[in-house]
């Protein structure tokens, strides 16, 4: 690499990809965009990946050019990956350490022991068990090697248990809605056989679509085979792919004469598991009582992605109760 190191918004986020593609596809695939700074495919201990990836580029500009090409590519049939911006987590929270824990002296603790640490800020009160401590890293690069061996290192030098995760460094608010206006969304991955593709498309009164039971978050676990990754076969016998539910909830609102359903989540609470729990307020103009519920995601590496995600589980109850009482 000649040039200079990339800075902000050069990292794209690549998830939905197929358990069974490897670097050999996928890097020459983005480095047909621009030159490539970084490339990481996130790995299970199996040896196959985890569904998602990180590329980096030398400037911002290709990392846009990036999203616009390559966001919804086909990498195999009934499988659109999505690109998307990462936000390049840089800060760690240390949980369980002792209530006489002092700033100056943990920030020289952790600065001995890891690289690239830039602050580190205490907190305490409800529901938390001793100090937490936020600490701030110079990369996302020295964050994640920090996040490795902190915990053994106050293990073994201070016989001390402490439990090391990743921060979200902006959250929801708790006062203000997060209003997803009805934003035009991907369409819909359907595949079909040359010899398929004058058939007319299946219909969703004719077959219920096989939904997932939960809505994969961003840097989770892939869906399992019955999700809406996969493929299933229609009355006629054709392999389609399942759409996300809120493009399924989308099509059926314009199947029935509907407008486009608007949605509202308010952020509540993170779990002890790490979930964060969002309400939601699906209205569907045309029908009088709005849709209410719960769902509960995984972090992601954005804001933007939490929403999306969140978006996708309130549309899957959603739909699941516009079946269930045959709406």
């Amino acid at each position: 690499w000649d040039g200079p190191n990339p800075g902000a918004r050069c990292e794209v986020f690549i998830s939905n990809i197929p358990r069974d593609a490897y670097e050999d596809l996928l890097i020459p695939l983005f480095s047909s965009v621009g030159s490539l700074w970084e490339f990481r495919l996130m790995m299970n201990f199996s040896g196959e990946n985890r569904g998602f990836a990180y590329a980096k580029y030398g400037s911002s500009s290709v990392a846009a050019d990036a999203i616009r090409v390559l966001n919804g590519h086909v990498l195999e049939a009934g499988s659109c990956i999505n690109v998307r911006y990462s936000t390049e987590k840089r800060h760690l929270c240390i949980n369980q350490l002792p209530v006489d824990t002092k700033q100056e002296e943990l920030l020289k603790v952790v600065r001995a022991m890891v690289e690239g640490v830039d602050s580190v800020s205490l907190k305490a009160g409800p529901g938390i068990n001793g100090v937490s401590a936020i600490v701030a890293f110079s990369s996302h690069h020295a964050a994640s090697m920090a996040k490795k061996i902190l915990a053994e290192a106050f293990k073994k030098q201070f016989a001390l248990n402490i439990f090391v995760k990743w921060q979200i460094a902006v959250k929801p608010s708790l006062d203000e809605p997060l209003l997803l206006e009805a934003s035009p969304l991907k369409r819909p991955c359907l595949f079909l056989t040359p010899s398929q593709r004058k058939a007319p498309p299946p219909r969703l009164t004719s077959q219920t679509p096989n939904l997932p039971t939960s809505c994969r978050a961003v840097g989770g676990p892939t869906a399992p085979p019955s999700s809406s990754s996969s493929s299933s076969s229609s009355s006629q016998g054709h392999d389609v792919s399942v759409p996300l539910p809120a493009t399924l909830l989308q099509k059926l609102c314009e199947m029935t004469g509907f407008s486009q359903p608007l949605y509202e989540l308010h952020y509540s609470y993170t779990g002890p598991d790490g979930f964060l729990h969002f309400t939601y307020k699906v209205r569907i103009p045309g029908i009088t009582l709005p849709f209410t519920g719960a769902v509960m995601i995984l972090p992601g590496p954005s804001v933007g992605g939490l929403l999306e995600e969140a978006q996708q589980a309130a549309a899957q109850q959603v739909l699941h109760r516009i079946y269930s009482t045959q709406l």
